[in-house]
């Protein structure tokens, strides 16, 4: 189905755009999901945020996604690779697009995409008006910014006492490197990450997904649902004031532990653990396998299954702590028996061992794997322009909610803003069109 763009004479200049409509907008069944009934103002973009937003759409929230008239999530150029169109796309948008992004596309199912200029008074009269009717609200802003625009916390509390407020940013709302602006890969280097990821002899390296924009999306998403709690008892909203460098941190868990505690630097081990031996990933023939042998027991098993029992009780390893102290010489026996054969012929020793082990498996092996498919972890969403689609649904399952049943797809630039515009703020036609007219909003209504 193809659809058309029409510009509107308006002082939005060459911005102003009105799109026809060419389907409806399939609503999902919310009524038994955790967060039916609450709305969130969505004016995040990359990936902590959004990250954010989804999980909470996925439980359930309307997430209203705010973005600017043209650019939208700047991750919807993160590409390739792009899910090209099913049709031609002529659009007076730059840059003109093959498609939706994988980048895009992976986090921002559930939610609803309006296309505002908070630049413009009109627009942000309009995100003031949204935050009234709102729940949340998720920025990732740094700090100080909104509140130029009278769109911060303390603005909007005085429209809506009860709205929880939830701020990413970083570093965090205060402290000396506030204003600072924040990507996952410099917090993985500066707080700590970056310094104990890769092989012992190797130089740091970054983890290969952007674990710390997705650690500072969960606990905010924690943090925003605690903070409904505690509205049902206190009546108010409160502002959460969540960073990268925060989540990092806090991440490093037992590591940062050994170095408050015990005093202990940290250091690189590759797949190695620096508690317990042998953890780590062991390569075959063809291939590689990660074996964990956590204690004495498992440690047995592993020797039984590879046909050698009597390492078990070899002095040197008797204990966990003999093993880690001798750890060379034990890893060194292991590999020799290990490397001589293939990745399914360890697998298949090691198979009723009662040991914690598996293939290290690229994404084609991981899909594919029997488990990730009996669990349905995939979906396929029909997506009105792009075809179907497949994500990765949510992580969860609830026995009294039907998360993840119902899908909607990631929203084309501004497809909700007339819809937005209507059902939540009651807007007439003619304030719609005042509202494009002005330059504060754009419809996108495909």
């Amino acid at each position: 189905m193809a659809f058309t763009l029409y510009r509107l004479w308006s002082r939005y200049s060459s911005n102003g755009i009105q799109i026809v409509r060419r389907h409806s907008t399939q609503t999902r069944e919310l009524g038994k999901l955790p967060l039916a009934g609450i709305r969130v103002l969505d004016m995040t973009r990359i990936l902590a945020g959004p990250y954010c937003t989804m999980l909470l759409g996925d439980l359930g929230a309307e997430i209203i996604k705010v973005e600017h008239p043209l650019r939208g999530d700047d991750t919807r150029t993160w590409g390739p690779p792009f899910k090209t169109y099913k049709h031609s796309k002529s659009t007076t948008q730059s840059p003109s697009l093959p498609g939706e992004s994988a980048y895009y596309l992976s986090v921002n199912r559930n939610k609803k995409s309006i296309a505002i200029d908070m630049k413009k008074e009109s627009g942000r009269r309009i995100l003031t008006e949204l935050a009234s009717k709102c729940d949340v609200l998720v920025e990732n802003f740094v700090p100080g910014n909104l509140a130029k625009m009278q769109l911060g916390y303390s603005d909007l509390q005085l429209v809506n006492p009860r709205l929880v407020y939830a701020s990413i940013t970083g570093y965090g709302q205060t402290g000396p490197y506030r204003n600072k602006p924040g990507y996952d890969v410099i917090i993985e280097a500066e707080a700590g990450l970056m310094h104990i990821t890769g092989e012992e002899d190797g130089p740091p390296v970054k983890v290969g997904v952007a674990v710390t924009d997705i650690m500072t999306g969960l606990y905010t998403h924690g943090a925003i649902m605690a903070a409904l709690l505690a509205r049902d008892k206190t009546g108010r909203g409160q502002h959460i004031d969540a960073s990268l460098l925060q989540t990092q941190t806090s991440i490093l868990a037992n590591i940062a532990s050994s170095y408050l505690i015990g005093g202990q630097e940290a250091r690189r081990w590759g797949t190695r653990h620096p508690s317990i031996a042998p953890y780590q990933v062991f390569a075959t023939l063809d291939g590689s396998v990660c074996i964990g042998a956590g204690n004495n027991t498992q440690f047995a098993s592993l020797c039984n299954a590879i046909g050698m029992p009597k390492l078990a009780l070899d002095k040197r390893f008797v204990t966990n702590a003999d093993r880690v102290s001798n750890r060379c010489a034990l890893i060194q026996i292991l590999e020799g028996v290990l490397s001589t054969r293939t990745t399914c012929e360890v697998l298949e020793l090691l198979e009723n061992s009662g040991l914690p082990f598996g293939p290290v498996n690229n994404l084609q092996q991981t899909f594919d794997h029997p488990q990730v498919r009996a669990r349905n972890v995939v979906r396929q969403v029909e997506h009105p322009f792009l075809g179907p689609i497949k994500l990765v649904g949510p992580a969860v399952e609830y026995s009294d909610a039907p998360v993840g049943e119902h899908i909607e797809p990631p929203p084309m630039l501004g497809q909700h803003t007339a819809q937005v515009l209507k059902n939540v703020l009651g807007y007439s036609d003619q304030q719609i069109q005042d509202a494009v007219d002005s330059g504060g909003a754009a419809l996108y209504s495909y």
